[in-house]
């Protein structure tokens, strides 16, 4: 993989953007190498959460790479748009292990989607935040319309939407677009303590979890009765032998 780097360290994996020079912008090659990278870390029994960041200070990922689809026609942005969603944002917000953002400068467009198809954000005190894609004639195409709304409210995600500007990390976290502001220096630092907390729970539960949130904002699906379907599997884990065993032990789980 040449446009991102990967490393695994105690049951962290990292996935970084390296395109610094471009300030990390989303080719296919990109979202090709991130869709196998996310595929990998789900699959490596080593990795219990992911961390996405960009390389650098300047930029999370600062958008699409819109040379490659200046001249699409509507069928090929449609194409574009699906395979998107398809191979990379919705395998994000799907994965079973949680997905931590770690968002570093810039993160526009497609970088703010990816940002958003992430569980949750943490983002450094310059970060700057924005869907710029009215300004270019078109509107976002990798599920930008639907978690912004989800995450902000409507309201608020029209008016960033429409006006196609920046926000800054402070009023991201107003808003609740993130959860967390730090120094630049702290960024990484922040990410890996919470990965680390959430270590310390139990994997299936996590993503039975996972499973239940998001089904509460898919279209057709009663997330309560999927909340219940969930909590009645987790009754079969062997992770909920150890966790019920270590309370009425008072010991710490071994999960």
């Amino acid at each position: 993989m040449s446009n991102i780097l990967v490393s695994t360290e105690n049951e962290i994996t990292t996935i970084t953007i390296n395109r610094p020079d471009k300030l990390n912008a989303l080719n296919k090659q990109t979202i090709s190498e991130l869709s196998q990278a996310i595929d990998q870390a789900e699959d490596d029994e080593d990795t219990r959460v992911i961390i996405l960041t960009g390389a650098g200070e300047k930029a999370f990922v600062a958008g699409a790479d819109i040379k490659e689809f200046a001249d699409f026609t509507p069928e090929q942005g449609k194409e574009l748009a699906a395979k998107g969603q398809h191979d990379l944002f919705d395998k994000v917000e799907a994965c079973s292990k949680p997905v931590i953002a770690a968002v570093n400068g810039f993160a526009l467009g497609g970088g703010l989607e990816l940002a958003m198809a992430a569980h949750f954000r943490v983002a450094s005190g310059d970060a700057r935040m924005g869907l710029p894609e009215v300004s270019l004639g078109v509107i976002p195409g990798y599920g930008g319309t639907q978690r912004l709304p989800q995450l902000v409210g409507k309201g608020r995600a029209m008016e960033m939407i429409m006006t196609a500007g920046m926000i800054n990390a402070g009023r991201a976290h107003e808003i609740g677009l993130v959860n967390h502001v730090v120094t630049q220096e702290e960024l990484l630092p922040t990410c890996i303590q919470l990965a680390q907390k959430i270590i310390k729970n139990s994997p299936m539960a996590l993503a039975a979890a996972i499973d239940a949130i998001n089904a509460g904002f898919a279209v057709g699906v009663d997330g309560y009765r999927a909340e219940i379907d969930c909590f009645g599997a987790c009754f079969g884990t062997t992770d909920f032998q150890e966790g019920t065993s270590a309370f009425l032990e008072k010991r710490k789980p071994q999960f």
